[in-house]
């Protein structure tokens, strides 16, 4: 037990470390840099790969951490509203990856749901942060947030995020090294 925890604390702290570095990469684009949401994908990870509590400790500090470091993004409303979807985002995911049966097209069911109800934390925080600044924050600002404006990372994230995960399986990340079944 004392080996898996390790191993998950520095899975956890490498995902952590690749919130911090990759929107640098991204950011480079300057069309699509932020919407390819970087700092989500090692979040989702970490819900796979560590499970989910360490993934929604990842997903909960990684923004904050990143603003104190960086500066960006800002902290708030931005940020916290962050923290809480990232935090959904690897809660989920490795929740559900973990009830699952091992399977590829359950990496798929787990990353989707994961996305989808953090998309949903990320509004429901919006709003309350929104309410108590005083800001507007409406329905469409919302589906454009969650959704429109995302839709590169949504691609991204659907065609990266499970092959990584099914090839780091293969390798034996997991402790087994037999291919995952269709």
């Amino acid at each position: 037990m004392k080996n898996l925890n390790t191993k998950h604390l520095i899975t956890a702290s490498v995902c952590l470390a690749l919130c911090l570095v990759l929107p640098f990469l991204t950011g480079q684009i300057p069309q699509i840099g932020s919407a390819l949401s970087p700092m989500h994908i090692p979040v989702l990870l970490a819900g796979f790969l560590c499970g989910p509590w360490w993934a929604m400790a990842v997903g909960a500090v990684a923004p904050l951490l990143r603003f104190f470091l960086f500066h960006s993004p800002p902290p708030y409303p931005t940020g916290l509203a962050m923290c809480f979807e990232l935090a959904a985002y690897g809660l989920v995911s490795g929740l559900l990856y973990r009830a699952l049966p091992k399977r590829a097209g359950n990496i798929y069911v787990s990353l989707i749901t994961a996305m989808l109800a953090g998309r949903v934390v990320w509004g429901a925080a919006r709003v309350v942060l929104s309410g108590v600044s005083g800001e507007l924050f409406t329905w469409e600002m919302f589906m454009a947030g969650a959704f429109f404006k995302a839709i590169p990372g949504i691609i991204v994230h659907i065609a990266l995020i499970p092959l990584l995960v099914m090839a780091l399986k293969r390798a034996g990340f997991f402790g087994r090294t037999a291919p995952l079944p269709a």
